[in-house]
Parts: structure tokens; sequence; C-alpha cells
């Protein structure tokens, strides 16, 4: 029976149609990638009506963007024990060797929680300086610190959950790891208003929302990893051994820098923004007044937000190409990666057109629903229109990742995943402002993502001319 369900797995990852098989599986992780989108964007919009005062709406909003680089992190590492497990698990099912593939599954779920603990306990002890560390000023220090408290807690939870989700996708069950997502959304996206609006605890409730949803999400993913098919835990299977490590790194290396880089880009564009915006001034009803560090940072993560909101779907359809690249390249398949690559990036680029235009058209009411205060609308809405230029190029930086990650490519991958938030970003976060001043915060990303087009893509070329048709 073991060997029959083994096989039809193998045949619906092998034999159907190319760009069929990547929409199949791409669905779900669509939905549920903006459904997670949607409930993390959540948080900004309910914590700017903490108050009915707009300066303490700014401090909270602000405080939430500032722990964001702490949430990155440990997404980050979330995804690299996910992604490379996942990786690897995939390409063994490929080559048929499923018992490599159930020890890789198990000891990348084990040494989550094991990094998830570490982080809960190390980050409550030194909560005061890191807070001091990502930018907290006297207005914002409080909320920063409650919100990051509870998030940390729930570090072990949310890595390994992005263990479980990823796992799930590079096996072909994509249905299973959006159930569990949506359904931590769901748990968010209820407590997220009843906590802050009817219990009135502020920032702290968006905390306390996030990580409940994160616990749903373990919970139910877990779950499903006794379902049908898919790989099942086991604390046998753990081997926490230098074969296992290597080949974690070599498939996780890539996320570790993206989503690595994303935190300290993160950190760097706070502080940026917060620096400059103390001193540059925006006329509003005809009247010149200074932003203010906090109205800055609040804008740029009002933007930020929202264009990870909107990038969210072209992830999920990156997420649905990944387990078909990587179980083909696995099973010797390349004319099938090559053709799922060019499916990929032409159709993103298409639907990342559209969606650039929208957000430049109605940027200003976009941002309104998260920030009533006009200095920050002023910061959100132009940061947004310069990220919606750059928008339509994400599809072929994305995919080209995503491709040289999931066929072991790991140095390869590591470099495009580290262009777009590390070798382009931070060298423009620190040279721009201090020629253009807030203007040159607003556009750095777009800026990085022409400059990370050029690094991408042709690596990815380099890797597709080796495949034989």
């Amino acid at each position: 029976m073991s060997s029959q369900k083994n096989q039809s797995r193998r045949e619906f990852m092998t034999q159907t149609p190319v760009p069929r098989l990547i929409l199949t599986l791409s669905v779900p992780t669509i939905i549920s990638m903006l459904v997670t989108a949607i409930y993390n964007t959540a948080d900004t919009f309910f914590v700017a009506r903490v108050s009915s005062d707009p300066a303490v709406n700014t401090a909270a909003t602000a405080s939430v963007g500032l722990v964001f680089t702490v949430m990155a992190i440990i997404q980050a590492v979330g995804f690299f024990c996910g992604h490379g497990s996942g990786n690897y698990l995939s390409r063994m099912l490929g080559a048929g060797n499923h018992k490599e593939a159930n020890e890789m599954a198990s000891t990348g779920f084990a040494m989550a929680l094991i990094l998830g603990v570490i982080f809960a306990v190390v980050g409550n002890i030194f909560v005061t300086p890191i807070a001091q560390f990502l930018g907290a000023t006297d207005a914002t220090m409080q909320f920063t610190k409650d919100y990051m408290r509870i998030i940390l807690f729930g570090a072990p939870f949310m890595m390994a959950q992005f263990v479980i989700n990823n796992q799930l996708r590079f096996q072909g069950a994509a249905t299973y790891a959006m159930i569990g997502l949506m359904c931590g959304a769901v748990m968010n996206m209820v407590l997220d208003p009843l906590l802050i609006m009817v219990f009135h605890m502020e920032v702290r409730g968006a905390g306390i929302a996030t990580v409940m949803g994160q616990i749903t999400s373990f919970i139910v993913l877990l779950i499903g990893t006794s379902k049908g098919e898919n790989i099942k835990m086991s604390w046998g299977n753990v081997h926490i051994n230098r074969h296992y490590i290597y080949e974690i790194i070599n498939g996780g290396a890539p996320s570790l820098f993206r989503q690595g880089l994303a935190a300290i880009s993160t950190l760097l564009l706070n502080r940026m923004a917060g620096a400059v915006g103390a001193a540059a001034v925006v006329t509003i009803a005809g009247v010149e007044q200074v932003i203010g560090a906090e109205s800055a940072i609040a804008g740029m993560s009002v933007a930020g937000r929202l264009m990870m909101m909107m990038a969210s779907a072209l992830i999920g359809f990156g997420q649905g190409y990944q387990p078909v690249c990587s179980f083909n390249y696995g099973a010797g398949l390349t004319k099938r990666v090559k053709e799922g690559f060019t499916f990929c990036v032409k159709y993103s680029t298409i639907f990342l057109v559209g969606i650039g235009v929208v957000c430049f058209a109605f940027a200003p009411g976009i941002v309104s629903l998260f920030t009533r205060q006009e200095a920050a609308h002023i910061v959100g809405v132009s940061a947004l229109r310069y990220m919606s230029l750059s928008l339509p190029l994400s599809g072929a930086i994305v995919i080209s990742n995503m491709m040289l990650q999931s066929i072991g490519k790991g140095f390869k991958a590591s470099i495009t995943a580290s262009a777009r938030n590390g070798i382009c970003f931070i060298p423009l976060i620190l040279v721009l402002p201090q020629f253009l001043g807030i203007t040159g915060v607003e556009m750095t990303q777009a800026c990085a993502d022409v400059l990370s087009l050029f690094i991408a893509v042709p690596l990815a070329i380099s890797e597709l001319k080796k495949f034989n048709d």
C-alpha cells in the first residue's frame, strides 16, 4: 500500500503537465500567503487605532515596525530550517530515497524547536538593549518592549510551523500547508480587534493575537503531517549530525540570507528614516512642519507591510513552483524544471505589472487605511509609489532565487537571495539619504530591486543552460 501511495505521488509530480502542476500546487500557497500577509498587516491596521490621540497611534505603529526586525529574524531561522530540510527531502523523494527524507523532516523540525527556545529565552533577557538597538525612542520604547516580549515567547512555535509548512509544500501537500496557515490567520484576525479595541490591551493585544495565530498554525500543521502520504514526525528519526546539518545549511542558507538581510535592512531603514525624518520638512495645509522620527518610521512601516502583502501572491506562486523544481530535478527531469521557470517568470511579471499600477494610482487611499497622521501618510504614499514602480521586476528576481535554491545550488542561490535586501539595499540606504534626504529613504528599495535584477537573472540562466532538453 505504501509503495502504491508513493508511486501515485511520484506520477503526479513528474507526469502532470508543468503549467497545470504549478497552478495546482500554487493556488493553495497563494491563498495562504495572501491570508498570512493580511493578518500580518492586521496588526498595523488595529494598532493604528489604539487611542484617540494620533501621536499615541503613530508611536504604536512605529513600535510594531521596529519589532518587525525581530520577527524577520525569527522567520529567517524558521525558513532556514524549513527550506533546508524541505528542499532535501523533496529531492530524496524524487530519487526514491524515503529513509533520508523521513529523517530530514524530523531533524529540521527538532532544530527549529531548539533554536526557537534559545531565541525566546535570550531575547527576553536582553529585551531593553535590543529595543534600544532597534531604534526605539522615548515615545516608542514601552510599546516596543511590550510587543517584543510576547513575540519572542512565540518564537519556538513560529519557527516550527514555518518548518512544517515548507516540508508539506515540498512533498506536494500544499493544501495541508494552506489549511494550517489559514487557521492561524483566522485566529489572529479575530483576536486583534477583540484584544486591542475591546479589552484595550494596545500593542500587547496585537502581540498575543500574533502568537496565538502562530500556535494555532503549529498545531494544525503538525496534525497535517499525520495525514495521507505526508511524512510523519518522529523523535526516533531525529539525527542532528554533520550530514543533515550540511544539507540544511546548503538548502536553507539562501532563505537565511534573504530573511536575515531583510531584518538588517529593516533595522537600517528604520534608523535612517528616524534620523532623516527628525529633520525633514514637509508642507501640510500650506504650513511647513518637521516630519518627525516616529512619523517617518510609521510611514515607511506601513508602505513596507503593504508592499509585502501585495507581493505575497508572487511568493505563493513561486512556492508552488519549488516542489515541482526540486522533485523533478531529483528525478533527472530538467526539461520540466526549465519549462516551469519560464512559465512562472512570464505570468508573475504580467500579474505584478497590474498590481503595481493599482498600488501607484491608489496609494493615498490605501495608506490612509493604516495611518491618520498626515506626515506619516505623506511618507507612506511616496514610498509605496516608488516600490510599485519596481514591483514588476520581482517576478524574475524571486523565481530565479527559488529555482537555484530548489536544485541545491546553495552558493548562487545565496547570492541572489542576498542581492535585494543586502548587496544592493544596504549600500543604497546608507548613501541615498545623505544626498536626497527622506526621498532617498523612500526610493531605496526600488533602486535595490533594479540592481538585483542584473544579479539574479544571469545566475539563473547560467544553470538553466546546463539542462539537457
